[in-house]
């Protein structure tokens, strides 16, 4: 026990003061290994970290921004009541996943493998967004520093942290132009199946992600990257091109790469919330293939339920998670083909890239369905309400895309929400049950623990963040 305690605490180097004084020889491989090799990491590493964010999509992604709401008075997340101790979960796992995430980097060093150097950087810019995105100011440069006796590491502001995610996707650009796998290392990476190529156009999709997302601040040149990116220097930066290059963790239904839910009980998964109102109207406006993939028909037809409903007032189910989902291997998306697609359209809309809107737009809608193995109805950019109108107003233009990659994002760790706050959108209705002043949180607080055992630094987060609750915005949201 005091072996797994200590270790913990070195991956999050951000929940305690002090050190046992058995610290060296607990951290010190008893075969005499000065690191671990960079495969070996890997697998473990995308897996847990698919796991832990499709344990809090259904918890509180989901329930946030009106997917599911549960039928249960005693959970409040979709009234915006969410428990200090929510934090804990994703901070500690995501910082733990980190350290072996940067300890591939390390290990690749030391065999003078560029492909892993990569690869982990990769992975460390998707795992510190999701960090910095869910929390804001966090510890970034001084974090994963335990065995280095950084106990207690500084905050970093979001922009500086951003800016080095960018350095790191650069760098990993780079050096995918000459990097190769031998045919062991391949066979361990349960991403790609050691496919370089599409590596890069996922780490350069991802870096599209995150510029758009920081765009509207002005700052760290992040319009001009995009125009590069797409536009003046596309060749430089190939980005994800079909379904097929993708970032999904295709589950099995075998160990070791089982979806979070392959064990779940239909009471915990299916039965316990139903879909909403908002969530079934549109893709019932739409006829929309993937109904038959995610929901239940009651009475024979998809129904939804209200979400934010007051104390009191539970609402029957209607249609529900469909048990297949449990074991569906498309619910391992860190980014698909559909959500890059619709990033090009708003690129597009708001001027940074050349190219039309209407067209990204469509080609974006069309991948999402697909990607589920459905055929886009005829009518569906004709009649329903998924039509381009090109003579409405860009605001009303952007709604459009967001709320598609609303759907694209299905399952998709905190995406959703976070393109929420980044844009208002989709518009969710307001239930009567709402607390926070009906405000959409802005982000989660800061674990309890850390406010506690690295109080110093937290006290300057706070006040350079101005504030640690949930309507305190974040950098690229004020």
């Amino acid at each position: 026990m005091k072996k797994i305690f200590v270790n913990i605490l070195l991956a999050t180097s951000c929940l305690v003061s002090s050190c046992t004084k058995d610290f060296i020889e607990l951290n010190t491989s008893k075969d005499g290994a000065k690191f671990t090799t960079p495969e070996t990491l890997l697998g473990p590493a995308i897996h847990d970290v698919i796991k832990r964010n499709l344990n809090r999509c259904l918890r509180l992604t989901h329930e946030l921004m009106q997917v599911h709401v549960a039928i249960s008075d005693a959970d409040e997340i979709h009234r915006y009541v969410i428990r200090p101790q929510e934090s804990d979960y994703m901070w500690n796992n995501w910082y733990l996943q980190l350290t072996n995430i940067r300890d591939i980097y390390a290990g690749a060093e030391a065999v003078n493998s560029d492909a892993y150097k990569a690869i982990s950087l990769v992975l460390d810019a998707w795992v510190s967004s999701l960090i910095t995105d869910v929390y804001g100011d966090v510890p970034y440069f001084d974090a994963n520093k335990g065995r280095q006796l950084v106990l207690q590491p500084k905050f970093d502001r979001q922009k500086d942290i951003y800016e080095d995610l960018f350095r790191k996707l650069e760098e990993a650009n780079e050096l995918f132009k000459t990097a190769s796998l031998t045919d062991d290392e391949k066979s361990l990476d349960p991403l790609y199946k050691g496919d370089l190529t599409k590596w890069r156009k996922f780490g350069n999709s991802l870096y599209l992600r995150l510029l758009l997302r920081v765009s509207g601040t002005g700052e760290l040149g992040a319009v001009e990257k995009i125009k590069e990116i797409v536009d003046t220097r596309k060749s430089n930066y190939p980005i994800f091109a079909n379904n097929n290059d993708s970032a999904i963790l295709r589950f099995e239904t075998t160990a070791p790469y089982l979806s979070e839910f392959h064990e779940y009980r239909n009471v915990d998964f299916v039965t316990n919330s139903g879909y909403t109102t908002f969530f079934i109207d549109n893709l019932n406006n739409w006829n929309d293939p993937r109904l038959d993939r995610w929901a239940s028909k009651k009475d024979g037809v998809f129904e939804g339920i209200p979400s934010g409903y007051p104390v009191g007032q539970v609402p029957s189910p209607r249609s529900q998670y469909l048990e297949a989902l449990k074991q569906e291997p498309l619910l391992g998306n860190i980014m698909n083909y559909g959500e890059l697609k619709l990033i090009l359209a708003e690129c597009a809309l708001k001027g940074y890239i050349d190219g039309d809107v209407e067209t990204f737009y469509k080609d974006g809608v069309s991948a999402g369905i697909t990607l589920w193995g459905g055929t886009v109805p005829a009518n569906y950019f004709v009649t329903t309400s998924a039509a381009w109108d090109p003579y409405t107003n860009d605001d009303r233009k952007l709604e459009r895309i967001i709320l598609q990659k609303y759907y694209a994002l299905f399952f998709t760790d905190f995406q959703s929400w976070i393109e929420h706050r980044r844009t208002g959108f989709p518009t969710l209705p307001k239930g009567q049950g709402l607390h926070n002043d009906g405000v959409m949180p802005t982000r989660l607080k800061y674990p309890v623990n850390v406010q506690t055992l690295n109080r110093e630094n937290y006290q300057k987060a706070v006040e350079q963040m101005g504030g640690d609750d949930m309507k305190t915005k974040v950098w690229w949201n004020k």
